[in-house]
């Protein structure tokens, strides 16, 4: 490294690496230029060179002056490497490892190469290269631990578990007896319950709890070590002893809900369906009584046993948990008890058991058997949880009573009109929803929850603008947008993207699921420097567990909506593209001169305007502090805040696949992906990935509406094609011909008879009665009027129960919206289309989408004149939100974002 300069020169150079690794970018700079005054063709300090700019923001001089130095000095192993680190800062990672390769090739024994290498390789999951890279690393420094855990776990992500414990094994080997010193036993605790880790994964089970009894002595994490002692007790069918040991650790921790199965588990009580024998209920009931006497405060082993009791058991343990949290004021009894309303009969118990204790707090102000007075505060907690109870049976007219009952008791609890929000959300009505969200905001300014509670509401109400201007109260001052971005707020992205779809702004919407898809992109490359960290702090399980996520991490849901999101954008946009520019100019040479003129004008207008706030943004942004290292600290500027440039896209389907195939990979099982995948690929006429989504989304769920929908569209699609003659579209003929059969549904059927045994196994569901309707007009479009028949003729059935207030009818609202725009668009039969309109305002009498008598889309409604604020005018919240200006409820006009700014600090 700068072998071939003069020693003046030589230590100038060592100067500029010096200067590199501690961020001195400056005088790093200037060493290089000090070097090239008299060598100006040296490569090595050109790279150096370029590196450095590389780190002040200066990329294209740098890779300019790294090209040039390799270029002057091809066999500089140097040279290579700093044009691999370059292409590393750029996360052109495989680009990065074949110049570390070629720098390999000339000093096959750098350690620093190798261990950049190795880096990458783990990044990129190459694991049999990061084995074979790892294993170079330990044979030329064998006396370096990290090398021996490198190797080890390179062997163990490679899927060889055996050979990691080989080698942690000849690690310990070389170890004196001593060993560790007392800085280091964490480090070495961590490695040996990783190495156990491993035999237990190996299925050495024996030889695992062995190896853990005989390092207890050396193991710092006691709680980790008894967990691991359980694992292979319960593992080996030493169930006794797991029984004392999880009892242990239940003392230890009363409320891990983990301890309280392992424990059924070694008495001999666990299932995985949680479906139970009337012995084994009274088994476990009698367990959790001596546990409940034991741990009296633990709330998990009072909660347990409401899971597998029946009947009056259940009634009674029921209300043995409730009537504590009631008197307390726990909001949020309701959401834990939720999960027991998928159970038969126990939500009507919890109806009858709450109203029961209402009527008793109003009657006799006590719980039963009990002498002293309850507080005030418990009713208003009762009915709040009955608001709660029926909001979820979809009785929302129940639930707005009680919930506006609770509100005028104590008008100043915040969650009330939080929950009350909800409920008008179930109900249909979005902008009353948005306004009661923003209500409860403004009752206390410093709660990030709920503001960002109100903005969700907002963003359902379709008020993006209103609800970005909520947003970023709690964001740091500057540009909004970005900051917002760099806080990775995805559910905001999301919310927005679905909003700007639904409003038809494709390109925003585009902008803000793309938004999400960086971010996951943005997670993905964090992990980089948790590849070196880890294994220098020996935080080795974890960083295994990190990694398998990182695996997984695109299956989450957030992504899956953001990528189901952008490929509807691009399906919209290819069905409807934009107008081009030549399209314009012609519509613009039709016009009249004096109105082509006026429009000239206008457009001139608002590209000046444009043009001028980026200009400003641009300053602003320039006017930044330059560190000492010499690097700027600049934000970049959006130069497509609406999201133009991306819907100026040649192919909308070829991108919408890019996306459809990380959906494919990562979220095989879920049916949204092979809708989209069919649909996609019939508009490319791609005719075998149509069919293999067709089959995907019989495998997944032969029932459901879409698969039928897809099914029947299919093979009605391929009924209608001409005949095939080349001898490709014969062999496809030939393969979907064959493959028809194999359709229980298509067995010996044509596909109208197959429609309607799809409609005789699902006549009492009105979205499978939609499906079948649906298909009826397709393949046949003079079957309308039967099609429209079967829509109107569908019922709207009780649901079977015994809920005390009310009966609870089948049909959910967004399935009767979904029917409406079917009979108006698909259908096309407006008259129908207003017929079923009139018929779900009766259903849902506070949807401002069929404009229910109760919705704040009438202006006299029941809703709108209760809401009436005559001290502020008339004006109410609904009225703010359609307003330019925001006006909150304590009259404050604009003034709100100055005052939050003063409470949070």
């Amino acid at each position: 490294m700068g072998a071939s300069l003069p020693p003046k020169e030589a230590n100038l150079f060592k100067l500029i690496v010096k200067s590199y690794e501690t961020k001195q970018y400056k005088k790093g700079l200037k060493a290089a230029d000090a070097i090239l005054k008299k060598f100006p063709d040296h490569g090595e300090t050109l790279s150096m060179k370029g590196l450095t700019l590389n780190c002040m923001d200066r990329k294209a001089e740098a890779y300019e002056l790294v090209r040039l130095g390799l270029k002057n000095d091809l066999k500089s192993h140097v040279c290579w490497h700093v044009y691999g680190l370059l292409y590393r800062s750029d996360r052109e990672y495989r680009e990065a490892i074949k110049c570390y390769r070629n720098a390999l090739r000339i000093d096959p024994d750098n350690i620093e190469i190798l261990r950049d290498l190795s880096l990458l390789q783990a990044q990129m999951r190459d694991l049999s290269g990061f084995v074979e890279t790892r294993q170079q690393l330990l044979t030329l420094k064998p006396n370096h631990r990290m090398n021996w855990i490198g190797f080890a776990v390179a062997h163990h992500l490679n899927s060889n578990a055996s050979k990691a414990i080989d080698i942690l094994e000849a690690y310990e080997g070389t170890l004196d007896d001593d060993y560790p010193p007392d800085n280091e036993r964490c480090e070495h605790g961590e490695m040996l319950l990783y190495k156990i880790s491993l035999m237990e994964e190996c299925s050495f089970l024996e030889r695992a709890l062995e190896e853990l009894h005989k390092k207890e002595f050396k193991i710092v994490d006691k709680l980790g070590f008894k967990e691991h002692e359980v694992s292979l007790l319960v593992k080996l069918g030493s169930l006794e002893d797991g029984e004392k040991l999880y009892r242990m650790l239940l003392s230890m921790n009363p409320d891990n809900y983990r301890y309280y199965e392992g424990l059924q588990k070694c008495v001999g009580l666990s299932s995985k369906s949680h479906c139970y024998s009337s012995e084994e209920i009274d088994r476990l009931e009698s367990l959790y009584k001596s546990l409940g006497q034991q741990y009296n405060r633990s709330s998990a082993v009072k909660r347990i046993p409401l899971d597998f009791l029946n009947g009056e058991k259940f009634r009674e343990a029921a209300d043995n948990y409730i009537r504590p949290l009631l008197r307390k004021g726990v909001p949020s009894v309701f959401s834990d008890l939720s999960p027991l309303y998928d159970h038969p009969g126990k939500a009507d118990i919890l109806e009858q058991l709450i109203l029961e204790l209402e009527h008793l707090i109003r009657t006799t102000g006590g719980y039963p058997g009990r002498t002293e007075e309850e507080p005030p505060s418990t009713l208003l907690w009762a009915l709040f949880y009955l608001a709660q109870h029926y909001d979820r049976r979809g009785q929302h007219d129940i639930a707005l009573v009680k919930i506006d009952e609770a509100i005028k008791h104590t008008p100043t609890v915040i969650d009330l009109y939080s929950v009350k929000a909800r409920i008008l959300k179930h109900a249909g009505d979005l902008v009353a929803a948005a306004a009661l969200a923003d209500e409860a905001r403004c009752m206390d300014l410093a709660d990030r929850y709920v503001n960002s509670d109100c903005v969700k509401r907002l963003l359902q109400a379709d008020q993006v603008a209103l609800a970005e201007k909520t947003a970023v109260l709690f964001t740091k001052d500057g540009d909004p947008h970005n900051n917002l971005h760099d806080m990775q707020c995805m559910w905001y992205e999301l919310g927005s993207g679905e909003s700007y779809f639904r409003q038809g702004d494709l390109g925003r919407a585009l902008k803000k699921f793309l938004a999400v898809e960086k971010h996951y992109a943005d997670i993905t490359e964090d992990q980089f420097d948790f590849h070196s960290y880890c294994l220098r702090k020996m935080t080795l399980r974890t960083y295994v567990e990190m990694m398998k996520f990182q695996d997984r991490l695109h299956s989450h849901n957030y992504f899956r909506k953001a990528a189901a999101g952008a490929i509807r954008c691009y399906i919209r946009l290819y069905d409807s593209p934009s107008k081009s520019a030549a399209e314009e100019d012609d519509e613009m040479s039709k016009l009249p001169p004096s109105q082509k003129k006026k429009m000239r004008q206008k457009q001139r207008k608002a590209e000046a305007r444009a043009k001028k706030e980026a200009e400003v943004k641009n300053e602003e942004t320039n006017v930044s502090v330059v560190s000492k290292s010499g690097k700027r600290n600049v934000k970049p500027v959006d130069l497509d805040p609406n999201g133009e440039k991306l819907l100026q896209v040649e192919d909308p389907l070829l991108e919408a696949t890019k996306y459809l195939k990380l959906l494919q990979k990562h979220s095989p099982d879920s049916l949204e992906t092979h809708l989209l995948s069919f649909e996609l690929n019939m508009r490319k006429q791609r005719t075998l990935l149509a069919f293999q989504a067709v089959k995907q989304l019989v495998r997944l769920d032969a029932e459901n509406p879409d698969s039928h929908r897809c099914l029947i569209r299919f093979f009605h699609k391929l009924g209608s094609m001409p005949t095939p003659v080349t001898d490709t579209e014969k062999l496809i003929w030939a393969v979907l011909e064959a493959e028809r059969p194999t359709f229980s549904q298509l067995h010996a059927k044509s596909l109208t008879e197959a429609n309607t045994l799809f409609l005789e196994k699902h006549k009492d569901s009105l979205m499978h009665r939609a499906a079948v309707a649906e298909m009826l007009h397709v393949l046949d479009p003079s079957n309308k009027t039967e099609a429209i028949k079967l829509l109107e003729d569908s019922s709207n059935n009780l649901v079977s129960g015994n809920g005390a207030l009310g009966p609870v009818r089948e049909w959910k609202l967004k399935d009767c919206v979904a029917v409406h725009k079917l009979l108006g668009t698909t259908l096309n039969d407006r008259d129908a289309a207003l017929r079923w309109k009139v018929r779900c305002a009766e259903y849902f009498p506070y949807s401002t989408y069929f404009e229910g008598s109760h919705s704040s889309a009438i202006p006299n409604s029941a809703y709108n004149q209760t809401h009436k604020n005559p001290e502020n005018g008339g004006a109410t919240h609904l009225d703010a939100l359609h307003k330019p200006e925001f006006i909150s409820s304590n009259g404050k006009v604009e003034k709100l974002e100055a005052s939050f700014k003063d409470l949070v600090v």
